[in-house]
């Protein structure tokens, strides 16, 4: 167990933030456990969760993201979420912009910013910055676009295959805006996209980053799957996103088009039963946890740990806490050889 006799104001000092810039960042496919987690290092550092969920930067989306409520909270702040409304755009750009400020002020306080989620591409663009790339060559997407609905969206993912296969693998076939694009940097540049990023680092590097990521053993990850599915529908999943629909956010809207919200609007259109949207819940959720582990697996500079049966999540906090620790002696500078807090069960 990693000793708690450290002050936090000495170690952090609003100078050091701003010299060093650390920046811990736990990634993880969903269902893992990264919320708790993230919650028992939040207070054992006395910071604030940044989230990185492309999903929980809606307002009013809060059981089909799993967004943490204020009293799961816990007391630890969590910022990045509740961004904008579900009919309102999002992108990483605006993404990284609002991580940047809230990374800035808690460097100014001097706390160690806690970067906590599962969306790949925030990550990417945080700590790598944003490849902005060719403009768009709209002829060449409205060709697309008619290719798609003559022979569906399946087959402009069976085209990026051929041409960018890593890119596809961490694609559904349904995420045409992403496909559309790769598609259309291959096209332009005569290069996979998937390539050109992984290439792509800051001219000046932003941050010093501890990079970790948790998982499980697979059985054990889908079946904590198939129980969140359980409590999402539980706490009232279906009646949230009655009510979205209800407002005016039509299936058609990129945020309706989650996890959850898109097999239970379904249902709710009678294309199928209740048991059905279930099933297509968890098969997908499933799915999607394949394609969050091949980005990740992917990722420069991630290390890994595996959650044992049985360990719980204060376990899981106090060994990533040593792993703080011993980057605070080699890559965040002198003066590292004081403990960290442990996670309070």
């Amino acid at each position: 167990m990693v000793q708690a006799d450290l002050n936090l104001n000495a170690m952090h000092s609003s100078d050091w933030c701003r010299r060093v810039r650390p920046l811990l960042v736990l990634v993880g496919p969903t269902a893992v456990g990264k919320t708790e987690v993230g919650i028992l290092l939040g207070k054992a550092l006395q910071t604030e969760v940044l989230t990185a969920d492309s999903r929980q930067v809606y307002r009013g989306m809060d059981i089909g993201t799993d967004k943490p409520t204020l009293a799961e909270q816990q007391g630890v702040p969590h910022r990045l979420i509740d961004l904008v409304n579900p009919d309102e755009p999002f992108n990483t750009g605006l993404y990284r912009q609002a991580a940047l400020k809230e990374i800035e002020r808690l460097y100014a306080e001097g706390r160690i910013p806690l970067v906590v989620g599962g969306t790949g591409l925030y990550i990417r663009v945080l700590l790598r910055g944003l490849w902005d790339g060719p403009p768009a060559d709209w002829a060449f997407r409205q060709q697309l676009m008619v290719d798609a609905a003559r022979h569906g969206h399946r087959h402009l993912h069976d085209r990026l295959k051929e041409v960018d296969p890593v890119l596809a693998s961490t694609l559904h076939f349904n995420d045409h805006v992403k496909i559309i694009r790769g598609l259309e940097v291959y096209q332009i540049l005569g290069r996979p996209l998937s390539s050109l990023h992984q290439e792509h680092v800051c001219s000046e590097q932003a941050f010093t980053p501890l990079y970790l990521g948790i998982n499980r053993e697979r059985d054990t990850l889908y079946r904590r799957v198939e129980r969140r599915v359980d409590i999402q529908l539980e706490k009232g999943l279906v009646q949230e996103t009655q009510a979205l629909l209800a407002q005016g956010y039509g299936r058609e809207r990129s945020s309706m088009k989650g996890l959850g919200y898109k097999e239970i609007a379904g249902y709710l259109d009678g294309e199928y039963s209740y048991a059905e949207a279930i099933t297509l819940f968890k098969r997908n959720t499933r799915h999607f946890v394949k394609r969050q582990l091949t980005w990740f697996r992917r990722e420069s500079g991630l290390t890994w740990l595996m959650i044992e049966e049985g360990e719980s999540a204060a376990q899981v906090a106090d060994r990533i806490l040593e792993q703080v620790a011993a980057h605070r002696q080699t890559e965040w500078g002198p003066g590292a050889n004081r403990a960290v807090p442990h996670a309070a069960g």
